[in-house]
């Protein structure tokens, strides 16, 4: 039974920037053109999210992770992903160098403190006037870089997160937005009345507060949330207002679509309160032939044996593909392994697989963009299926995730976006100074100063 189609909240398309190292193609530091200090030189970024402002994307997203994702010794000596930016060290800087383009930074909420993590977003908030958004997650790893031998279990690490983000909004919440009079001829500089402690005492955290900061531009930064598993699907639901995704087909995306709506009315949310993204690696071309073989000229430069392990472990369905013959068919083992890490991708790799019933190598092929779908094809083509998803209801725009960080964000930028903005599917102009603004998304009210709901009372 085909999923119904569910209208979009927005009238035109999204459009996050998913930039990691060099692009999302492992191989893309290889390429003649790539400056391989990308992951520490700090004009590269600022090139491209300046480029990316230029085309009038919504915002930078950038992920991270607090360990190495794979220590072993082929995927150590060929893989770029052992180096990668602080977030919150390169989107400040990133803030001072672009005006209008959201800054949205993952911050796993494991193996951070609420109100660490409530101080570096409010400043980002107000570096870059309006603009940052938090990508609230629970960590794929890294447990034993924070004082434990292992990973935090699931389930715990999200009931952690629930609390975690009750904490980090409360204390956003701390000032008033008028608390501080900053008056020199009376010498006033704040008002004590509207100045609230959050005293919060919970299962995972004791929180005094207030923070020392003022309250965030936005209220707070646009929350976002990347996990697809059930507590992933529940959280984003209760939290998030961009839910980033994969989805390999229109039915898979129109499914998700109509799990999260559901799950947004028991949270007393709406589906126009949130902008649903999934990922997409575009490579562009003036046909499908020339962009099929930028792809190829990055998978010659791609070593199978170190990309199978990482792909082995990053899914753990329960077999060492490195280890079988790349035109051998993958069989799926009769008891699945249950992972602590990335549930939701495992499972979107199982269904891919007894869908597709692909060979080791046609698997390797599908997941250079860690499971999101690949698109080939002309400004045109790719215009074509942008509209078909979004007229469809499966998604209200895309985190693209560009192959390397050179050509393929010009191209898009140069090619793609003139053609939607002649579709009407994409904006001319920023609609407003903040990332909020320009989602559709409302201010949040303050916690404290809300207006309570009259209760009757009955005689």
């Amino acid at each position: 039974m085909e999923a119904q189609a569910c209208p979009t909240p927005s009238g035109t398309l999204k459009l996050g920037a998913f930039l990691s190292g060099h692009g999302s193609h492992n191989a893309s530091w290889r390429l003649p053109e790539a400056d391989v200090d990308a992951s520490r030189s700090f004009a590269p970024y600022a090139r491209v999210a300046q480029k990316l402002e230029q085309g009038l994307f919504d915002a930078i997203f950038l992920n991270d992770s607090v360990a190495i994702p794979d220590l072993d010794t082929d995927s150590l000596a060929r893989s770029a992903q052992g180096m990668r930016w602080d977030p919150l060290t390169l989107l400040p800087a990133l803030a001072v160098v672009t005006s209008r383009i959201g800054l949205i930074s993952t911050a796993n909420t494991t193996y951070n403190e609420p109100y660490t993590l409530a101080r570096r977003l409010a400043s980002l908030d107000h570096l870059s006037a309006g603009r940052a958004g938090w990508n609230l997650v629970t960590s794929l790893g890294g447990g034993e870089n924070f004082n434990r031998e292992d990973h935090v279990l699931h389930a715990q690490r999200y009931q952690r997160a629930e609390e975690f983000f009750d904490v980090i909004t409360g204390l956003w919440d701390s000032w008033e937005d008028d608390a501080f009079v900053q008056d020199k001829r009376s010498g006033i500089w704040a008002d004590p009345a509207k100045l609230h402690r959050l005293d919060h005492k919970g299962t995972y955290f004791s929180v005094q507060g207030p923070l020392n900061a003022a309250r965030p531009v936005q209220g707070y930064p646009v929350i976002a949330q990347a996990g697809s598993s059930d507590d992933g699907r529940e959280l984003a639901a209760r939290t998030a207002e961009i839910i980033f995704t994969a989805a390999q087909t229109i039915d898979e995306a129109l499914t998700f679509s109509a799990d999260i709506t559901a799950r947004l009315g028991r949270h007393g949310r709406k589906r126009s309160d949130v902008r649903i993204l999934p990922g997409i690696s575009v490579y562009v071309g003036q046909d499908a032939e020339e962009a099929r073989a930028r792809y190829e000229a990055l998978q010659d430069l791609l070593d199978p044996v170190s990309a199978l392990k990482g792909i082995s472990r990053f899914v753990n369905i329960g077999i060492d593909l490195w280890t079988l013959p790349l035109d051998e068919p993958v069989v799926l083992p009769a008891a699945i392994p249950v992972t602590n890490t990335h549930k939701s991708r495992q499972q979107l790799v199982i269904d891919l697989i007894r869908r597709e019933q692909p060979t080791v190598r046609q698997l390797l092929r599908k997941m250079v963009a860690g499971g999101h779908r690949i698109l080939f094809g002309s400004a045109r083509d790719i215009a074509d299926d942008f509209e078909h998803w979004f007229h469809a209801g499966a998604a209200d725009g895309f985190n693209i995730m560009f192959p390397d960080l050179h050509g393929s964000v010009d191209r898009f930028v140069n090619e793609v976006v003139p053609e939607l903005q002649r579709r009407g599917l994409f904006r001319t102009a920023y609609e407003g100074a903040t990332l909020r603004d320009n989602l559709g998304f409302d201010r949040p009210d303050n916690r404290f100063t809300r207006p309570q709901p009259v209760t009757a009372v009955r005689n």
